[in-house]
């Protein structure tokens, strides 16, 4: 008897191992960035999208404020053309951090999205800073 799960049948090993390396290019999470930043790593520069309001409420530490709005080659020339920017927004229910990637790709920019947002930050229990890092642009 087909259930949820079974009735579509599983990709092939070979179609879920491109598949899931693809999608591992794409996109990074809150724990893999908090790991690394708190190692002290400096390979790349975190990307708040979100409105400055938001950003000065509170935010991830070490992110810099650039709403996806506003990302354009002026804001983007004090970084080399091969930085790597990885994105956030508020979370799993907001599209920004998807639009500021899409900005930054057309850009030629190297680009990740922080899967989880603000939302999976908070879920991981890390903590915030309260806005007192200043944007660019």
């Amino acid at each position: 008897m087909p259930n949820n799960v079974t009735e579509v049948p599983a990709a092939p090993s070979s179609e879920a191992e491109n598949h899931f390396a693809n999608l591992l290019a794409f996109e990074t999470d809150c724990w893999d960035v908090h790991d690394t930043l708190s190692r002290g790593a400096t390979d790349f520069v975190l990307l708040d999208v979100r409105s400055p309001d938001a950003f000065e409420e509170r935010h991830v530490p070490g992110a810099i404020n650039l709403p996806h709005a506003r990302i354009v080659e002026r804001n983007l020339a004090q970084w080399a053309e091969d930085t790597l920017f990885v994105v956030y927004c508020a979370g799993p229910h907001c599209n920004g951090a998807d639009k500021a990637a899409l900005r930054l790709a057309r850009l030629g920019r190297p680009v990740k999205k922080m899967i989880g947002g603000m939302t999976g930050w908070a879920d991981e229990g890390f903590s915030f800073n309260d806005g007192t890092i200043s944007g660019v642009g």
